[in-house]
């Protein structure tokens, strides 16, 4: 049992496979946080706090619970506590935004419950959840918080309902899923900024006093700020040292706050927030709140990486469509817009030739598409480059042996399109207020249902039935001037989130409608790099961005949070590369870290780069079941000497992939130990790249990799137990 509720001492203990997490009602209606940290027999953990000035409290408890001090379960506004809050609500019967929720019950059930219109993870055999039920005798509202459990990976997710029972209207004006106190602010944060093309750069620093934030308000998770987070021991390193990891199952605006206080703890908030955020409740309407979820080791960073790799492999991605990826051939970087049937059929064919499994027919197939300028919104084929329209299109390159995906980016609309010409109501628009454009498009409004229908019928229309077998769904800029004429004045707070919902709608809809096709997400690249995407698509489009300088960057990144089965990762042509052999291996080396797949003309390249590309793919089979589901061990970081190296380990130790990948020049030749800490001591490990055998001794001890004195150098190893 993951859940304990006792009703003689009041606390409620939550476990997972390593750690505990405790809470307690205290003097009947207040629910404190006690501890979150490693599962072990004798843990210590108090209510205890220093009692400060100026710190309200109540007549009939005095200064033993102090509102301003005490780790609070889930904070709320105005009432005594002066930190950040996880739930502000507006009595508009009053005005008053004095918010206090106050304990009625508790119980737990096994599985967990869905959130209607939102992702969220699914539930195993062994998934539990709490239910914690408080009410706020003001305005009647009853709020339920829930807990669930993922004991297998150490994770636990956060989410809540608000019903309104009273009888008088009120707003949420702050909307945070998960609260926790942590009794100390000697922490560092792990966080990873970035811009459209350099997405989740790794930072670490000390947090400062204060309140430091994490956010978006773009209406989508961002290029800019990515949702997960971590926060650590200043020592804590790869391997050793306490860690805890954040991270939001939504993909549009959020907030995560990081705030210490006077007594030394520091307060952690995710959700959606207030900036692009508040919702109307009527008597007797219900919020539900987007998922939230944390884990924690006492065992490094890396761990924290690896529950959420395990979390997110078990419980948010959907099944693979076919029984190994595909290695996918864009077009995009090849033509760019100048496509058709004749150009596609030939690129198909030598896609087929090479070994590759998939084309990816980009961006330029439907309406007036020619440019960048027209044509979104109208999801029919161009009769020009089609003639005879799309299926008998798709049936020749199908017959030619490869898969067939399509580009699609529903969420956009041009000015110059048939549905804007038909529809100018139907983009976000303020009133009175000239709408900008952004990559000449404006966003359609996709809270407006009206919208969702349009665009279900048109691609059925255009799209249904034919043998597509992948979606790249793309979304090309961000939400301004967010305002829907669908919803009253009163209502406005809520578009972005809605619209979110509509997306959420749509791509649900996608997935049931072409049930045999995969769907990979896209935004610019990376742009809604999360985990709200990941519950419709089997990967995503890492970034825009395909050199492999800045692709170590990214990929080294998106590890800390991700699984690198998420990470599409594409080897391109840059600068002749492809006919440079060194770069051709560096890129494909550093492609190894995800999905493979290609963004190049391979109708324009040679027989011997052909041959390298085919060779590639074989050697790119060899371990994608290891790459794709293989536990993740980051042992060298490129943002300090421009040096990434890492393994994906078996779940027995059996097999071992190892990467080194260097950057800069390095005439000195610096050596480089590499410690795989999962090879088994007393084994032998043949590596079958260059035929050496290693004891498993010497591999857990370090082996030595010599800098190339010419930058752009990889080296792997594949060391298999004899």
């Amino acid at each position: 049992m993951s859940i304990k509720i006792s009703r003689k001492t009041g606390e409620i203990t939550i476990k997972t496979a390593n750690t505990m997490y405790v809470m307690a009602r205290k003097y009947e209606d207040y629910l404190v946080h006690m501890y979150y940290g490693k599962n072990s027999r004798g843990v210590k953990y108090d209510y205890n706090y220093p009692i400060t000035s100026f710190s309200p409290y109540h007549e009939e408890i005095g200064l033993e619970y102090l509102p301003d001090i005490v780790k609070s379960e889930f904070s709320f506004f105005g009432y005594g506590d002066f930190r950040a809050e996880a739930l502000k609500l507006r009595d508009l019967s009053t005005g008053s935004d004095t918010t206090m929720f106050t304990f009625v019950k508790a119980r737990k059930f096994a599985g967990r419950r869905n959130i209607p219109g939102l992702p969220y993870a699914e539930a195993d055999d062994n998934t539990e959840t709490l239910e914690i039920t408080m009410r706020d005798a003001v305005t009647g509202c009853e709020l339920k918080l829930y807990y669930t459990v993922f004991a297998d990976c150490d994770v636990i997710s956060r989410y809540f309902t608000l019903e309104n029972k009273g009888k008088n209207s009120v707003r949420i004006e702050k909307c945070m899923m998960l609260c926790l106190d942590i009794p100390t602010k000697e922490l560092d944060m792990i966080n990873f900024p970035g811009a459209h093309c350099f997405e989740r750069m790794y930072k670490r620093g000390r947090i400062m006093d204060g309140n430091q934030r994490i956010y978006s308000r773009r209406g989508s998770s961002s290029h800019h700020q990515n949702p997960f987070f971590m926060l650590c021991d200043p020592k804590a390193t790869e391997e050793r040292g306490a860690a805890y990891g954040f991270n939001l199952v939504y993909s549009g605006s959020y907030l995560s706050e990081v705030e210490t206080e006077q007594c030394g703890t520091t307060r952690v908030l995710s959700g959606l927030g207030s900036d692009n955020f508040n919702y109307l409740l009527l008597p007797g309407e219900t919020f539900e709140s987007p998922e939230a979820v944390v884990t924690y080791s006492d065992r490094g960073i890396g761990q924290v990486s690896r529950n959420m790799h395990k979390f997110v492999r078990n419980h948010i991605l959907p099944k693979d469509k076919f029984p190994l990826r595909p290695v996918v051939l864009n077009s995009w970087e090849a033509f760019y817009f100048d496509i058709d049937e004749n150009v596609m059929e030939d690129f198909a064919a030598e896609a087929e030739r090479i070994g590759m499994d998939m084309l990816v027919m980009d961006d330029g197939w439907f309406g007036k598409r020619l440019s960048d300028n027209a044509g979104l919104g109208d999801w029919y084929p161009n009769p020009d480059r089609f003639k005879n329209g799309l299926r008998p299109f798709i049936e020749r390159v199908k017959a030619k042996g490869v898969k067939f995906g399509i580009w699609i980016e529903p969420e956009m609309v041009n000015p110059d399109s048939d549905l804007y010409r038909a529809h100018p109501d139907w983009i976000l628009r303020a009133p009175g207020r000239e709408p900008l454009q952004s990559r000449w498009q404006y966003m359609l409004d996709m809270a407006n249902p009206h919208v969702i229908q349009y665009l279900k019928d048109s691609f059925k229309e255009n799209l249904g039935g034919l043998p597509i077998d992948y979606f790249k769904w793309d979304m090309n800029r961000h939400l301004s001037e967010v305002y829907s004429p669908t919803l009253p004045p009163e209502r406005q707070g809520e578009v972005g989130f809605r619209y979110m919902k509509g997306v959420y709608d749509l791509i649900a809809w996608f997935g049931e409608e072409f049930p045999d096709a995969m769907i990979e997400t896209c935004s610019g690249g990376g742009g809604r790099y999360d985990l709200g995407m990941m519950k419709y698509s089997t990967q995503i489009w890492t970034s825009d961005n395909t050199y492999p300088y800045w692709r170590a960057f990214i990929q080294h990144g998106s590890t800390f949070g991700y699984p690198c089965a998420t990470m599409s990762c594409h080897v391109a042509n840059h600068n002749g590369s492809v006919n440079d052999p060194r770069q051709l291996e560096f890129g494909f080396r550093t492609a190894l870290n995800g999905p493979l797949g290609y963004e190049f003309n391979v109708l324009a390249i040679g027989d011997e780069v052909k041959d390298t590309l085919s060779r590639q793919i074989k050697e790119y089979r060899e371990y994608e079941k290891l790459i794709l589901g293989g536990d993740f061990y980051r042992l060298l970081d490129p943002h300090k000497n421009g040096r990434y190296s890492y393994y994906f380990a078996s779940e027995d130790n059996s097999e071992i992939l190892l990467t080194y990948l260097q950057i800069p020049d390095d005439p000195k030749k610096t050596p480089n130990k590499l410690k795989i800490s999962r090879a088994e001591v007393g084994a032998t490990y043949r590596d079958t790249i260059s035929g050496e055998t290693f004891s498993g001794a010497e591999l857990k001890k370090g082996i030595t990799v010599i800098s190339d004195e010419h930058g752009n150098y990889a080296k792997m190893f594949h060391f298999v137990k004899e």
